[in-house]
């Protein structure tokens, strides 16, 4: 296990610096910059003063080892909007994140395997059609139009909710006013991981149910529920643990338009600002971020598996 986790280190080290160095030339060869976009009245004279003093004038290989040299002590460089330190920005947002996919995540998981066992042990019935056909709708609804009725619907016509932020400014911190601020983008965040985490669940019942082993133990006299949840369950989790490590960086990553929506402080409504300034350090600050989820969502998820089926061994 020690050797395993060591390979996966170096390899999570080498991926972090191919994805930092891709992202860096990708960001710098997009047209634009982010001198014309803080005062497009600039002249040329004034522009290519701005793009000295940040840097940006130095030859793309020469200001990524610049970069490169600094990140590696600790430090991803100064927002060029703010002139804040990228790695505060993101230790600021990144909670904000993580409450909001987390509790999302965790709803979605705990309605989702429930419900696809369900649909698994009454297959082709009334319910099985009823939730198959509602997590179709649910994969199907587009994030930004669900969340924008949501806003339309409980915040400008029924003003039962607030239309957007993290807490009420101004106001004493009251665990009521951040779960009303929550209700909204928790209840977007959770319809499309449940919908699907249902659908693969279904099918990974399905299948699992028609195995040898489940008929085999239902010849020995075990009782259904043992059945079921002891061996057929633990079976049918090891593919909705994959796609579980696939949404952990991809909840970090897709919360980007319902942060924006719901002007939620976090790391996606961060990572849309910096596009939209060509804030170069800290588009590459967030992208490492989400690199980081990946990895190590793909590590716990591999981990998980040994805990799921003591059969599976990693080495």
């Amino acid at each position: 296990m020690a050797g395993y986790l060591l390979r996966r280190l170096f390899q999570a080290a080498v991926l972090l610096w191919v994805v930092s160095l891709v992202t860096f030339v990708l960001i710098h060869a997009a047209p634009g910059g982010p001198a014309m976009l803080q005062n497009p009245d600039l002249s040329r004279d004034q522009i290519a003063q701005f793009r000295a003093n940040l840097g940006l004038d130095d030859p793309v290989p020469v200001q990524y080892l610049r970069w490169l040299r600094a990140a590696l002590h600790g430090d991803l460089g100064r927002s060029y909007n703010t002139v804040e330190s990228v790695g505060r920005l993101l230790a600021t947002r990144l909670p904000n994140t993580l409450l909001l996919t987390g509790i999302a995540l965790g709803l979605s998981l705990a309605a989702a395997i429930p419900l696809g066992v369900a649909c698994a042990t009454r297959r082709n019935t009334a319910f099985d059609r009823i939730i198959a056909g509602t997590a179709f709708l649910g994969i199907s609804t587009p994030v930004f139009w669900l969340a924008i009725v949501l806003l339309i619907v409980f915040s400008v016509q029924l003003r039962a909710l607030p239309a957007g932020g993290m807490y009420q400014v101004g106001a004493a911190f009251s665990l009521g006013d951040r779960i009303r601020h929550l209700l909204m983008p928790v209840f977007v965040l959770t319809i499309a991981n449940l919908a699907e985490t249902t659908r693969y669940t279904r099918s990974a019942m399905i299948g699992a149910l028609g195995e040898d082993y489940v008929r085999t133990a239902h010849a020995k006299g075990l009782s259904g529920p043992i059945v079921l949840f002891r061996h057929a369950l633990r079976n049918a989790l090891i593919p909705v643990l994959t796609i579980v490590g696939v949404y952990l960086p991809r909840a970090v990553s897709a919360t980007a338009i319902t942060e924006t929506v719901f002007a939620w402080p976090g790391i996606g409504q961060l990572a849309v600002q910096s596009t939209l300034s060509r804030d170069y350090p800290v588009l590459v600050g967030v992208t490492l971020a989400v690199a980081v989820f990946a990895i190590g969502g793909s590590l716990l998820t591999d981990l998980a598996y040994g805990l799921v089926d003591p059969r599976i061994r990693l080495g």
